[in-house]
């Protein structure tokens, strides 16, 4: 063979390894967003059949959803010990079991428990995948492999609310948590095929360089913005299969699951969002076209009929994931070097919002009913405006 035969053959043989590498991360991406996400649309079962509060019943996204406001900001500590590549597999492992004994559990606290731990390992799991994914792909081609991470969490979130819907109203809802399960043990093996170790991108920051990041007026109108209106995303989403069954309680809980297909327009505009801020002239801009959007979506879901609903949810998702997408790209734009830091405050700010989310609200859907509940997260989002319209401001300067 000839250097330069051999020298294709060993690139050849390098982007093979990386695109199966990357297909196993990506495909562990879908099922960890599974275990987030597939209990949401059949809470009003579990409601059900453990004669539970709907507070009880709506904790089951809160309780794993809670590590992810702060695992940004503290897992580096936490963490930095481990080896990466023995950390995932096994903390995948972990995942596996916990939704076996999750599907064999006849009690309200396991159960809870079960979310509760599985929520500390999530956050390390996605972490330690985009990590390897920046690790394992050439620099020209990282920022397209991030994209496709993305889509992946989005394919995650709808595919794990669709099948434990459809498996409910078949075979009861212990069958999809089994094979989640499963197939996480499975993934199990197949992540030992992964490069050996990578350097786990998690923020170590001093408290005074949180604070500085935060003082800074154009950082922090982002994150609080992005506060309130992933607040707002979970909580129609998680109160929304009330809803529905309120509507019709013969409604199956496919259907219910079929609700969250708008959340596949996420993944298109993620990677047309640079096309968009071009449009529009600048980011504050399409953010503010985006909270429109999103405050006219949310109007749709007061017309209680399941087709206008299905319809307003690809519009709330268009404005949320218009706001979402070129937030967070703002924040990697404008950090330099504190990067880390202000991507991992971005994140904890809005999943600390989300978790509020996903209970809070709540309580004025249970004692004021479901429109009043949809204005006042339509006052929520109106607030947000202030927050972008000071960002724009402080752009200018």
């Amino acid at each position: 063979m000839t250097p330069t035969n051999r020298l294709g053959g060993e690139s050849s043989l390098v982007h093979f390894l990386s695109h199966h590498q990357l297909l196993i991360i990506y495909t562990c991406t879908i099922l960890t967003l599974c275990t987030l996400y597939a209990v949401q649309p059949i809470q009003p079962l579990f409601e059900k059949e453990f004669s539970l509060s709907r507070f009880e019943a709506v904790i089951f996204t809160t309780v794993i959803m809670l590590p992810l406001g702060f695992a940004p900001i503290f897992y580096g500590y936490i963490l930095e010990t481990f080896s990466s590549k023995l950390f995932l597999r096994n903390a995948v492992l972990m995942l596996g079991i916990l939704e076996l004994c999750f599907s064999w559990s006849d009690t309200y606290p396991v159960l809870l428990a079960i979310r509760a731990l599985q929520g500390l390992l999530i956050p390390a799991v996605l972490t330690s995948l985009m990590s390897y994914i920046s690790f394992i792909t050439p620099k020209d081609k990282v920022q397209q492999a991030i994209g496709y991470y993305i889509g992946a969490t989005i394919l995650g979130g709808f595919i794990g609310r669709l099948f434990s819907g459809l498996l409910s109203d078949f075979f009861g809802w212990r069958l999809f948590f089994v094979l989640l399960g499963i197939a996480l043990i499975v993934m199990f093996g197949a992540l030992s095929f992964l490069s050996e170790e990578v350097k786990v991108d998690f923020v170590k920051p001093k408290l005074s360089q949180i604070m500085d990041v935060i003082k800074n007026k154009t950082f922090f109108n982002i994150y609080m913005m992005m506060f309130f209106i992933f607040f707002v995303f979970q909580a129609l989403l998680n109160f929304i299969p009330f809803q529905l069954k309120n509507l019709s309680s013969s409604m199956g809980y496919g259907k219910v699951g079929m609700m969250y297909a708008g959340y596949i327009i996420g993944f298109i505009i993620s990677i047309r969002i640079l096309w968009m801020i071009r449009l529009f002239g600048n980011e504050t801009r399409t953010i503010i076209f985006g909270i429109l959007i999103y405050i006219a979506g949310l109007q749709i879901f007061h017309v209680n009929d399941y087709m206008m609903m299905f319809g307003g949810m690809f519009v709330f998702c268009a404005g949320f994931f218009i706001i979402h997408s070129v937030a967070s790209g703002l924040i990697s734009k404008l950090a330099h070097e504190k990067r880390a830091i202000s991507n991992g405050l971005y994140l904890s700010f809005y999943y600390a919002g989300g978790t509020i989310g996903t209970f809070a609200p709540g309580v004025f859907y249970h004692y004021l009913g479901w429109h009043f509940f949809l204005a006042l997260l339509a006052l929520t989002v109106i607030a947000t405006l202030y927050f972008a319209l000071q960002l724009q401001q402080s752009l200018k300067k």
